[in-house]
Protein backbone atom coordinates (compact mmCIF):
# COMPACT_ATOMS: atom_id res chain seq x y z
CA UNK A 1 0.00 0.00 0.00
CA UNK A 2 1.27 3.66 -0.91
CA UNK A 3 0.40 6.69 0.91
CA UNK A 4 1.43 10.40 -0.30
CA UNK A 5 1.62 12.82 2.19
CA UNK A 6 2.20 16.27 0.96
CA UNK A 7 1.22 18.68 4.24
CA UNK A 8 1.56 22.52 4.69
CA UNK A 9 0.15 21.37 8.37
CA UNK A 10 2.73 19.47 9.56
CA UNK A 11 1.15 19.24 12.60
CA UNK A 12 1.49 15.59 14.27
CA UNK A 13 2.74 14.36 10.43
CA UNK A 14 5.87 12.39 11.54
CA UNK A 15 3.96 10.37 14.56
CA UNK A 16 1.17 9.43 11.49
CA UNK A 17 4.29 8.78 9.07
CA UNK A 18 5.66 6.36 11.51
CA UNK A 19 2.69 4.26 12.34
CA UNK A 20 2.01 3.95 8.66
CA UNK A 21 5.66 2.81 8.15
CA UNK A 22 5.28 0.16 10.76
CA UNK A 23 1.92 -0.91 8.82
CA UNK A 24 4.69 -1.59 6.07
CA UNK A 25 3.03 1.10 3.93
CA UNK A 26 5.43 3.47 1.15
CA UNK A 27 5.61 6.68 1.80
CA UNK A 28 6.04 8.86 -1.21
CA UNK A 29 6.74 12.63 -0.02
CA UNK A 30 7.05 16.40 -1.35
CA UNK A 31 9.50 19.48 -0.38
CA UNK A 32 8.90 20.45 3.18
CA UNK A 33 7.63 17.43 3.82
CA UNK A 34 9.69 15.06 2.57
CA UNK A 35 12.66 16.35 4.45
CA UNK A 36 11.06 16.35 7.73
CA UNK A 37 10.22 13.04 7.34
CA UNK A 38 13.24 12.11 6.24
CA UNK A 39 15.37 14.02 8.87
CA UNK A 40 13.27 11.99 11.48
CA UNK A 41 14.46 8.56 10.17
CA UNK A 42 11.47 7.43 8.17
CA UNK A 43 11.71 5.83 5.05
CA UNK A 44 10.26 7.85 2.39
CA UNK A 45 10.28 8.08 -1.17
CA UNK A 46 10.38 11.80 -2.96
CA UNK A 47 7.94 12.51 -5.81
CA UNK A 48 10.99 13.47 -8.38
CA UNK A 49 12.13 9.47 -7.85
CA UNK A 50 8.87 8.22 -8.54
CA UNK A 51 8.03 10.63 -11.74
CA UNK A 52 11.27 10.96 -12.51
CA UNK A 53 10.70 14.82 -13.17
CA UNK A 54 12.40 17.37 -11.20
CA UNK A 55 10.44 20.14 -9.59
CA UNK A 56 9.92 23.02 -11.38
CA UNK A 57 8.87 27.25 -11.72
CA UNK A 58 9.97 27.44 -7.95
CA UNK A 59 7.86 24.37 -7.09
CA UNK A 60 4.74 25.22 -8.46
CA UNK A 61 4.69 22.15 -10.63
CA UNK A 62 5.79 18.99 -8.76
CA UNK A 63 3.03 16.70 -8.21
CA UNK A 64 1.01 17.80 -11.54
CA UNK A 65 2.25 14.16 -13.37
CA UNK A 66 0.64 11.09 -14.59
CA UNK A 67 2.86 9.08 -11.88
CA UNK A 68 0.85 10.67 -9.58
CA UNK A 69 -2.91 11.67 -10.78
CA UNK A 70 -2.58 7.99 -12.62
CA UNK A 71 -1.73 6.37 -9.42
CA UNK A 72 -4.38 7.78 -7.79
CA UNK A 73 -7.13 8.17 -9.99
CA UNK A 74 -7.10 4.45 -11.45
CA UNK A 75 -10.09 2.65 -10.92
CA UNK A 76 -8.89 -0.67 -9.53
CA UNK A 77 -11.84 -2.83 -10.76
CA UNK A 78 -11.60 -1.76 -14.22
CA UNK A 79 -9.31 -3.66 -16.46
CA UNK A 80 -8.71 -0.94 -19.25
CA UNK A 81 -7.26 1.73 -15.92
CA UNK A 82 -5.46 -1.22 -14.98
CA UNK A 83 -3.35 -2.31 -18.18
CA UNK A 84 -2.93 1.49 -18.77
CA UNK A 85 -1.15 2.10 -15.20
CA UNK A 86 0.78 -1.21 -15.59
CA UNK A 87 2.11 -0.37 -19.45
CA UNK A 88 3.29 3.14 -18.41
CA UNK A 89 4.91 2.01 -15.31
CA UNK A 90 2.38 3.47 -12.23
CA UNK A 91 2.13 1.98 -9.07
CA UNK A 92 -1.24 2.60 -7.30
CA UNK A 93 -1.56 5.29 -4.62
CA UNK A 94 -4.24 4.01 -2.02
CA UNK A 95 -3.72 7.24 0.27
CA UNK A 96 -3.82 10.94 -0.09
CA UNK A 97 -2.37 13.15 2.75
CA UNK A 98 -2.96 16.81 2.13
CA UNK A 99 -3.40 20.47 3.95
CA UNK A 100 -3.08 23.06 2.00
CA UNK A 101 -1.24 26.22 2.01
CA UNK A 102 -2.70 28.45 4.13
CA UNK A 103 -4.27 31.48 1.99
CA UNK A 104 -6.78 32.43 4.25
CA UNK A 105 -4.19 33.31 7.27
CA UNK A 106 -2.13 34.78 4.67
CA UNK A 107 -4.65 37.37 3.72
CA UNK A 108 -4.93 38.75 7.03
CA UNK A 109 -1.32 39.22 8.02
CA UNK A 110 0.07 40.71 4.07
CA UNK A 111 -1.54 43.45 1.64
CA UNK A 112 1.39 41.81 -0.78
CA UNK A 113 -0.79 40.42 -3.90
CA UNK A 114 2.20 38.54 -4.99
CA UNK A 115 2.94 36.93 -1.68
CA UNK A 116 -0.96 35.95 -1.46
CA UNK A 117 -1.21 34.93 -4.93
CA UNK A 118 1.87 32.50 -3.89
CA UNK A 119 -0.36 30.77 -1.45
CA UNK A 120 -3.14 29.90 -4.00
CA UNK A 121 -2.17 26.25 -3.89
CA UNK A 122 -2.65 24.54 -7.40
CA UNK A 123 -1.16 20.62 -6.87
CA UNK A 124 -3.00 20.05 -3.17
CA UNK A 125 -7.11 20.93 -4.41
CA UNK A 126 -6.08 18.46 -7.70
CA UNK A 127 -4.78 15.80 -5.53
CA UNK A 128 -7.52 16.12 -2.72
CA UNK A 129 -10.07 16.07 -5.70
CA UNK A 130 -8.56 13.44 -7.67
CA UNK A 131 -8.69 10.97 -4.28
CA UNK A 132 -12.13 12.29 -3.52
CA UNK A 133 -13.73 11.16 -7.21
CA UNK A 134 -11.86 8.00 -6.53
CA UNK A 135 -13.10 7.53 -2.71
CA UNK A 136 -13.95 3.88 -3.56
CA UNK A 137 -10.06 2.84 -3.91
CA UNK A 138 -8.66 5.87 -2.18
CA UNK A 139 -8.66 7.20 1.04
CA UNK A 140 -8.27 11.13 1.10
CA UNK A 141 -6.94 12.48 4.75
CA UNK A 142 -7.56 16.93 4.93
CA UNK A 143 -7.35 17.28 8.66
CA UNK A 144 -4.47 16.28 11.16
CA UNK A 145 -7.56 15.62 13.51
CA UNK A 146 -8.23 12.18 11.45
CA UNK A 147 -5.16 10.86 11.59
CA UNK A 148 -5.96 9.26 14.79
CA UNK A 149 -9.20 7.42 13.60
CA UNK A 150 -7.21 7.10 10.42
CA UNK A 151 -4.35 4.78 12.06
CA UNK A 152 -7.53 3.08 14.65
CA UNK A 153 -9.44 1.64 11.15
CA UNK A 154 -6.66 1.69 9.52
CA UNK A 155 -7.68 -2.18 8.17
CA UNK A 156 -11.21 -1.60 8.22
CA UNK A 157 -11.70 1.49 6.09
CA UNK A 158 -15.69 0.58 4.40
CA UNK A 159 -16.80 2.51 1.07
CA UNK A 160 -19.08 4.45 3.76
CA UNK A 161 -15.55 5.76 5.85
CA UNK A 162 -13.87 6.32 2.72
CA UNK A 163 -16.96 8.48 1.41
CA UNK A 164 -17.14 10.16 4.35
CA UNK A 165 -13.74 11.74 4.19
CA UNK A 166 -14.15 12.43 0.15
CA UNK A 167 -17.16 14.73 1.62
CA UNK A 168 -14.79 16.51 4.11
CA UNK A 169 -12.28 16.37 1.35
CA UNK A 170 -14.55 18.59 -1.52
CA UNK A 171 -16.13 20.35 1.29
CA UNK A 172 -12.30 21.90 2.19
CA UNK A 173 -11.63 22.66 -1.54
CA UNK A 174 -15.01 24.30 -1.55
CA UNK A 175 -14.13 26.50 1.15
CA UNK A 176 -10.79 26.81 -0.11
CA UNK A 177 -11.71 28.32 -3.54
CA UNK A 178 -14.50 30.51 -2.29
CA UNK A 179 -12.37 32.04 -0.29
CA UNK A 180 -9.73 32.80 -3.35
CA UNK A 181 -12.41 34.17 -5.39
CA UNK A 182 -13.86 36.12 -2.72
CA UNK A 183 -10.80 37.85 -1.92
CA UNK A 184 -9.88 38.33 -5.64
CA UNK A 185 -13.19 40.01 -6.38
CA UNK A 186 -13.40 42.00 -2.86
CA UNK A 187 -17.62 41.87 -3.81
CA UNK A 188 -18.76 38.45 -2.64
CA UNK A 189 -20.15 37.36 0.27
CA UNK A 190 -19.03 33.91 1.77
CA UNK A 191 -19.44 31.98 4.67
CA UNK A 192 -16.46 30.07 4.99
CA UNK A 193 -17.60 27.17 8.03
CA UNK A 194 -17.68 23.85 8.11
CA UNK A 195 -20.16 21.60 9.56
CA UNK A 196 -18.80 20.71 13.58
CA UNK A 197 -21.89 18.82 14.13
CA UNK A 198 -25.09 17.55 14.40
CA UNK A 199 -27.38 18.92 16.75
CA UNK A 200 -30.11 17.09 18.83
CA UNK A 201 -32.38 19.33 17.02
CA UNK A 202 -33.56 23.31 15.61
CA UNK A 203 -35.72 25.38 18.05
CA UNK A 204 -37.66 22.82 18.48
CA UNK A 205 -37.69 18.69 18.64
CA UNK A 206 -39.38 18.54 15.29
CA UNK A 207 -36.70 20.61 13.56
CA UNK A 208 -33.29 19.08 12.35
CA UNK A 209 -30.22 21.54 12.68
CA UNK A 210 -26.64 21.76 12.68
CA UNK A 211 -23.62 23.74 13.94
CA UNK A 212 -21.35 25.19 11.01
CA UNK A 213 -17.94 26.88 12.56
CA UNK A 214 -15.27 29.31 11.06
CA UNK A 215 -12.44 28.16 13.78
CA UNK A 216 -10.28 31.32 12.70
CA UNK A 217 -12.50 33.46 14.88
CA UNK A 218 -13.70 33.07 18.30
CA UNK A 219 -11.67 30.63 20.51
CA UNK A 220 -14.57 28.14 22.07
CA UNK A 221 -13.71 25.51 24.35
CA UNK A 222 -16.61 23.62 26.41
CA UNK A 223 -15.06 23.06 29.35
CA UNK A 224 -17.94 21.43 31.11
CA UNK A 225 -21.66 20.38 30.43
CA UNK A 226 -23.33 18.46 27.85
CA UNK A 227 -24.09 19.28 23.97
CA UNK A 228 -24.78 23.15 23.24
CA UNK A 229 -28.12 22.88 21.68
CA UNK A 230 -29.39 25.29 18.79
CA UNK A 231 -30.82 27.90 21.18
CA UNK A 232 -27.64 27.55 23.29
CA UNK A 233 -25.71 28.68 20.53
CA UNK A 234 -28.10 31.20 19.32
CA UNK A 235 -28.18 32.81 22.70
CA UNK A 236 -24.64 32.32 23.43
CA UNK A 237 -23.93 34.92 20.19
CA UNK A 238 -26.42 37.47 21.68
CA UNK A 239 -24.86 37.50 24.82
CA UNK A 240 -21.11 37.94 23.68
CA UNK A 241 -21.93 40.58 21.14
CA UNK A 242 -23.35 42.57 24.34
CA UNK A 243 -21.07 41.62 26.83
CA UNK A 244 -17.92 42.42 24.47
CA UNK A 245 -19.35 46.51 24.19
CA UNK A 246 -17.97 47.21 27.48
CA UNK A 247 -14.70 47.90 29.06
CA UNK A 248 -15.13 47.50 32.29
CA UNK A 249 -16.22 44.10 34.66
CA UNK A 250 -19.89 43.53 32.86
CA UNK A 251 -22.19 40.98 33.03
CA UNK A 252 -24.79 39.84 30.92
CA UNK A 253 -27.66 37.44 31.22
CA UNK A 254 -29.51 36.26 27.98
CA UNK A 255 -33.05 34.89 27.54
CA UNK A 256 -34.34 33.96 23.83
CA UNK A 257 -31.47 35.90 22.73
CA UNK A 258 -32.53 39.18 24.72
CA UNK A 259 -31.22 40.89 27.55
CA UNK A 260 -32.97 40.41 30.81
CA UNK A 261 -29.91 41.81 32.84
CA UNK A 262 -26.96 43.81 32.20
CA UNK A 263 -24.76 45.21 34.60
CA UNK A 264 -21.08 46.70 35.27
CA UNK A 265 -19.06 47.35 38.50
CA UNK A 266 -16.11 47.89 40.19
CA UNK A 267 -15.72 43.57 39.82
CA UNK A 268 -17.45 40.94 38.38
CA UNK A 269 -19.51 39.78 41.34
CA UNK A 270 -20.81 43.41 41.57
CA UNK A 271 -21.38 43.21 37.78
CA UNK A 272 -23.30 40.19 37.87
CA UNK A 273 -25.15 40.96 40.94
CA UNK A 274 -27.00 44.12 39.11
CA UNK A 275 -27.33 42.34 36.12
CA UNK A 276 -29.15 39.53 38.15
CA UNK A 277 -31.17 42.17 40.14
CA UNK A 278 -32.22 43.30 36.78
CA UNK A 279 -34.64 40.40 36.51
CA UNK A 280 -34.61 37.76 38.97
CA UNK A 281 -37.02 35.99 37.56
CA UNK A 282 -36.24 35.56 33.58
CA UNK A 283 -32.68 35.45 34.45
CA UNK A 284 -33.17 31.66 35.51
CA UNK A 285 -32.47 28.61 32.92
CA UNK A 286 -31.05 31.70 31.24
CA UNK A 287 -27.30 32.21 29.71
CA UNK A 288 -24.53 34.75 31.30
CA UNK A 289 -21.96 36.27 29.58
CA UNK A 290 -18.62 37.68 31.51
CA UNK A 291 -15.97 39.89 30.03
CA UNK A 292 -13.54 38.97 32.84
CA UNK A 293 -12.30 35.68 34.24
CA UNK A 294 -14.81 33.49 36.81
CA UNK A 295 -13.63 33.94 40.28
CA UNK A 296 -14.52 32.13 43.51
CA UNK A 297 -16.60 34.84 44.46
CA UNK A 298 -18.59 35.54 41.03
CA UNK A 299 -18.94 31.74 41.03
CA UNK A 300 -20.39 31.33 44.44
CA UNK A 301 -23.29 33.83 43.12
CA UNK A 302 -23.95 32.19 39.57
CA UNK A 303 -23.88 28.38 41.55
CA UNK A 304 -27.20 29.71 43.46
CA UNK A 305 -29.48 29.73 40.31
CA UNK A 306 -30.01 27.17 37.21
CA UNK A 307 -28.07 28.37 34.61
CA UNK A 308 -28.09 27.23 30.72
CA UNK A 309 -24.64 28.31 29.87
CA UNK A 310 -21.86 30.22 31.31
CA UNK A 311 -19.36 32.53 29.16
CA UNK A 312 -16.28 33.68 30.25
CA UNK A 313 -12.46 34.21 29.05
CA UNK A 314 -11.77 32.40 31.34
CA UNK A 315 -12.65 30.27 34.44
CA UNK A 316 -10.50 30.07 37.68
CA UNK A 317 -9.29 26.69 39.22
CA UNK A 318 -12.12 27.56 42.20
CA UNK A 319 -14.79 28.87 40.49
CA UNK A 320 -14.69 25.86 37.83
CA UNK A 321 -15.30 23.37 40.86
CA UNK A 322 -17.80 24.81 41.90
CA UNK A 323 -19.65 25.74 38.60
CA UNK A 324 -19.25 21.81 37.27
CA UNK A 325 -20.76 20.08 40.55
CA UNK A 326 -23.94 21.48 38.46
CA UNK A 327 -24.04 17.95 35.91
CA UNK A 328 -25.92 20.21 33.26
CA UNK A 329 -24.77 23.82 33.19
CA UNK A 330 -22.28 24.23 30.37
CA UNK A 331 -19.18 25.75 31.20
CA UNK A 332 -17.97 27.92 27.96
CA UNK A 333 -14.58 29.53 27.72
CA UNK A 334 -13.99 31.74 24.87
CA UNK A 335 -10.22 33.28 25.76
CA UNK A 336 -10.00 36.15 22.95
CA UNK A 337 -13.58 37.13 24.06
CA UNK A 338 -12.64 40.41 24.07
CA UNK A 339 -10.25 40.35 20.80
CA UNK A 340 -12.01 38.73 17.85
CA UNK A 341 -14.39 40.50 15.70
CA UNK A 342 -17.36 39.46 14.87
CA UNK A 343 -17.60 41.10 11.20
CA UNK A 344 -20.94 41.28 9.10
CA UNK A 345 -24.43 39.94 10.20
CA UNK A 346 -26.87 38.50 7.68
CA UNK A 347 -30.11 36.86 8.01
CA UNK A 348 -32.10 34.94 5.21
CA UNK A 349 -34.45 36.37 3.09
CA UNK A 350 -36.58 34.79 0.03
CA UNK A 351 -34.04 34.66 -2.41
CA UNK A 352 -30.69 34.96 -0.69
CA UNK A 353 -29.49 36.83 2.13
CA UNK A 354 -29.28 40.40 3.54
CA UNK A 355 -25.94 41.57 5.12
CA UNK A 356 -24.71 44.49 6.81
CA UNK A 357 -21.64 45.38 9.25
CA UNK A 358 -22.00 44.63 12.86
CA UNK A 359 -23.77 48.03 14.58
CA UNK A 360 -20.40 49.22 16.74
CA UNK A 361 -21.21 52.83 16.83
CA UNK A 362 -20.23 54.12 20.24
CA UNK A 363 -21.42 56.76 22.39
CA UNK A 364 -19.91 59.93 20.88
CA UNK A 365 -21.94 62.63 19.47
CA UNK A 366 -24.94 64.23 21.50
CA UNK A 367 -26.96 66.75 21.27
CA UNK A 368 -28.87 68.16 24.51
CA UNK A 369 -32.06 69.33 23.24
CA UNK A 370 -34.12 70.50 26.51
CA UNK A 371 -33.62 73.49 28.54
CA UNK A 372 -33.28 71.20 31.67
CA UNK A 373 -29.02 69.83 31.38
CA UNK A 374 -28.38 66.81 32.75
CA UNK A 375 -26.16 66.09 36.27
CA UNK A 376 -22.91 64.18 35.57
CA UNK A 377 -24.07 61.47 37.22
CA UNK A 378 -27.04 61.16 34.85
CA UNK A 379 -25.07 61.76 31.62
CA UNK A 380 -23.02 59.03 32.64
CA UNK A 381 -26.37 56.34 33.43
CA UNK A 382 -27.72 57.81 29.99
CA UNK A 383 -24.42 56.68 28.21
CA UNK A 384 -24.65 52.93 30.11
CA UNK A 385 -28.34 52.97 29.01
CA UNK A 386 -28.26 53.61 25.39
CA UNK A 387 -25.52 51.18 24.85
CA UNK A 388 -27.27 48.42 26.79
CA UNK A 389 -30.90 49.40 24.79
CA UNK A 390 -28.58 48.84 21.17
CA UNK A 391 -28.89 45.14 22.02
CA UNK A 392 -32.40 45.28 22.64
CA UNK A 393 -34.80 44.38 20.36
CA UNK A 394 -36.95 46.99 18.56
CA UNK A 395 -39.25 48.84 19.52
CA UNK A 396 -37.35 48.46 23.08
CA UNK A 397 -36.43 50.98 25.66
CA UNK A 398 -34.41 50.44 29.21
CA UNK A 399 -34.38 51.98 32.36
CA UNK A 400 -30.90 52.25 34.18
CA UNK A 401 -28.89 53.77 37.13
CA UNK A 402 -25.73 52.76 38.72
CA UNK A 403 -24.18 51.01 35.77
CA UNK A 404 -27.24 48.57 36.02
CA UNK A 405 -30.62 48.31 34.04
CA UNK A 406 -33.21 48.31 35.76
CA UNK A 407 -35.87 47.09 33.57
CA UNK A 408 -35.80 46.03 29.88
CA UNK A 409 -38.93 46.79 27.56
CA UNK A 410 -38.59 45.34 23.97
CA UNK A 411 -40.32 43.47 20.85
CA UNK A 412 -43.33 46.08 21.00
CA UNK A 413 -44.77 47.11 17.92
CA UNK A 414 -45.53 50.64 19.89
CA UNK A 415 -42.77 52.39 21.69
CA UNK A 416 -44.93 53.63 24.63
CA UNK A 417 -45.77 50.68 25.41
CA UNK A 418 -42.47 49.24 25.91
CA UNK A 419 -42.10 52.10 28.00
CA UNK A 420 -44.85 51.11 29.89
CA UNK A 421 -43.56 47.64 30.49
CA UNK A 422 -40.43 49.11 31.77
CA UNK A 423 -41.94 51.70 34.45
CA UNK A 424 -44.40 48.76 35.64
CA UNK A 425 -41.85 46.40 35.55
CA UNK A 426 -38.65 48.20 36.88
CA UNK A 427 -37.65 47.36 41.05
CA UNK A 428 -37.45 50.98 41.70
CA UNK A 429 -38.19 54.56 39.59
CA UNK A 430 -35.75 56.82 42.09
CA UNK A 431 -33.39 58.34 40.32
CA UNK A 432 -33.71 55.76 36.80
CA UNK A 433 -32.90 57.15 33.54
CA UNK A 434 -34.56 55.86 30.12
CA UNK A 435 -33.04 55.06 26.51
CA UNK A 436 -34.94 54.44 23.52
CA UNK A 437 -33.31 52.58 20.39
CA UNK A 438 -35.40 54.86 18.14
CA UNK A 439 -36.96 58.29 18.21
CA UNK A 440 -40.29 58.48 20.62
CA UNK A 441 -43.18 60.75 20.90
CA UNK A 442 -44.88 63.25 23.25
CA UNK A 443 -46.87 60.18 24.23
CA UNK A 444 -43.38 58.61 25.83
CA UNK A 445 -42.32 62.25 27.75
CA UNK A 446 -45.89 61.85 29.09
CA UNK A 447 -45.43 58.41 30.40
CA UNK A 448 -42.08 59.54 31.90
CA UNK A 449 -43.50 63.00 33.46
CA UNK A 450 -46.25 60.74 35.63
CA UNK A 451 -43.40 58.79 36.96
CA UNK A 452 -41.23 61.18 37.75
CA UNK A 453 -38.08 60.18 35.35
CA UNK A 454 -36.25 63.36 35.14
CA UNK A 455 -33.87 62.21 31.78
CA UNK A 456 -33.97 60.39 28.09
CA UNK A 457 -32.15 59.78 25.55
CA UNK A 458 -33.19 58.73 21.74
CA UNK A 459 -31.82 59.10 19.03
CA UNK A 460 -34.21 61.56 17.70
CA UNK A 461 -35.02 62.32 13.98
CA UNK A 462 -39.16 62.41 13.85
CA UNK A 463 -40.87 64.66 12.44
CA UNK A 464 -42.36 65.28 15.41
CA UNK A 465 -39.03 66.16 17.42
CA UNK A 466 -40.11 69.88 17.71
CA UNK A 467 -43.40 69.15 20.18
CA UNK A 468 -41.36 66.50 21.91
CA UNK A 469 -39.08 68.66 23.17
CA UNK A 470 -41.23 71.42 23.60
CA UNK A 471 -43.48 68.40 26.35
CA UNK A 472 -40.09 67.86 27.72
CA UNK A 473 -39.07 71.47 28.71
CA UNK A 474 -42.65 71.53 30.11
CA UNK A 475 -42.30 68.71 32.41
CA UNK A 476 -38.67 70.26 33.14
CA UNK A 477 -37.05 66.96 31.57
CA UNK A 478 -33.67 66.44 30.50
CA UNK A 479 -33.76 64.88 26.53
CA UNK A 480 -31.13 63.92 24.78
CA UNK A 481 -30.97 63.26 21.20
CA UNK A 482 -28.13 60.91 19.89
CA UNK A 483 -28.47 61.46 16.11
CA UNK A 484 -27.60 57.64 16.18
CA UNK A 485 -30.20 55.20 15.66
CA UNK A 486 -30.27 51.47 16.96
CA UNK A 487 -32.82 49.16 15.64
CA UNK A 488 -32.15 45.51 16.36
CA UNK A 489 -34.75 43.53 14.42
Amino acid sequence: MRALISVFDKTGIKEFARELEKRNWEIISTGGTYKLLKDSGIKVMSVEEVTGQREILDGRVKTLHPKIHGAILNIRENTEHQSTILEEGIISIDMVVNTLYPFEDTITKTDDLDEIIEMIDIGGPSMIRAAAKNYKDVLIVTDPCDYKDVLDNLDSHSEDYRKKMAIKAFETTARYDKAISVYLSGENFSLNCKLKENLRYGENPHQKAAYYVDEEVAEVKILHGKQLSYNNLNDIYAAVKVVKDFNEPTAVAIKHTNPCGIGTGENLKEAYLKAYECDTESIFGGIVALNREVDLDVAEELSKIFLEVIIAPKFSKEAFEILSVKKNIRLVEVSNLMDFEIGRQFKQTLNGVIVQDLDEVEFEKFEVVSRRKPTEKELKDLEFAFKAVKHVASNGVVLAKDGSTYAIGQGQTKRAWAAEEVIKRTRSLDGVVLASDGFFFADTVELLKDHGIKAAISPGGSIRDREVIEAANEADITLIFTRTRHFRH
